[in-house]
């Protein structure tokens, strides 16, 4: 009987045979889709299309991702420097000149420390800077790139943290002015 019978659709097949006879063994662990049978209307009842329900969900909430933070250099001894520039992406270029020659004076490179300017992350915590960028030794270059939660901290006096060796002194362009402060963070930046 099965013989003479031709089926168009493969779904067809679930109706006249046992599911074992047809189904792949992938297919078999898998239910089938079910099919969609359409009404037969007759003369005497007029077919009604099914409303669709209204599918109302919660709007889901979408988390982003917080940025890393953008820095100039390699941090490759875990040095990190923060300024505050509103105009800049890092640092003015003339500061930055300044800086790689103290640096140098240091027998460090660019590529040894992290330059991050604040002003792009504000308001930044210091359990965030710590987090993501796990300084050893941070300088801190004027009271504006001060981070939150870092404390009182006294100027141009080196603090040893659990973790990390912390200098807050002026920013450069206290230090441009004035040759009393370029000595002062100079004295201070040798022992950090």
């Amino acid at each position: 009987m099965l013989n003479n019978m031709k089926v168009d659709n493969p779904s067809a097949f679930r109706f006249i045979m046992p599911d074992e006879l047809y189904l792949l063994p992938e297919d078999k662990v898998a239910k089938p889709s079910p099919i969609a049978v359409e009404p037969v209307a007759t003369a005497a009842e007029p077919v009604i299309a099914p409303q669709a329900a209204a599918v109302t969900e919660a709007p889901q909430a979408i988390k982003t991702t917080e940025p890393e933070f953008n820095y100039l250099g390699k941090n490759n001894k875990r040095f990190l420097i923060l300024v505050n520039y509103q105009n800049e992406e890092f640092i003015a270029a003339p500061h930055l000149a300044a800086l790689e020659n103290i640096l140098k004076r240091k027998e460090l490179a660019l590529d040894d420390v992290a330059i991050m300017n604040v002003n792009k992350y504000q308001p930044i915590t210091i359990a965030k800077i710590a987090e993501l960028l796990k300084p050893e030794k941070m300088v801190i270059m004027g009271k504006d790139a001060l981070p939150q939660g870092i404390g009182n901290l006294v100027l141009n006096t080196p603090v040893q943290g659990r973790k990390t060796s912390v200098l807050y002194s002026f920013s450069f362009d206290e230090m441009m002015s004035s040759n009393e402060n370029k000595k002062a963070f100079w004295d201070q930046m040798k022992t950090i």
